[in-house]
């Protein structure tokens, strides 16, 4: 079974940076895209940023980017989130996920992603 681990979350201040690792356990990690979300309570899940089997191609929400950066190291089934210039409305739980190549579509959509970790909670203070 695929398992998808997140960590790196925590406390960051505004203007910090964190940086989140994803470590995808079982499955060939480098045929799929991968993507991250976020959710705050009360919200629907939102997609962050996503980057193709190979890196080359990522995209990203207009609310990060340029402060965001999307990377993968295939040789280590992980991906990782950097996030400089934290702002408090960055503040969420962050989820990556998994998206099924059966599935037509952009990687912005959530519905494209049928397989996701716990989630980590990232807090970012003014």
């Amino acid at each position: 079974q695929v398992q998808l681990v997140e960590s790196g979350g925590g406390l960051g201040q505004a203007g910090g940076s964190l940086r989140l690792s994803c470590i995808v356990s079982r499955g060939t990690f480098s045929s799929y895209t991968m993507g991250w979300f976020r959710q705050t309570p009360g919200k629907a899940r939102e997609f962050v940023t996503a980057i193709g089997e190979s890196g080359d191609r990522t995209d990203y929400a207009n609310s990060v980017k340029g402060r965001f950066t999307i990377s993968r190291d295939n040789a280590k089934n992980t991906v990782y989130l950097q996030m400089n210039g934290l702002k408090p409305e960055d503040t969420a739980v962050y989820f990556c996920a998994r998206m099924n190549p059966r599935l037509p579509g952009s990687p912005f959509s959530r519905a494209l992603y049928d397989i996701w970790g716990q989630g980590t909670q990232v807090t970012v203070s003014s």
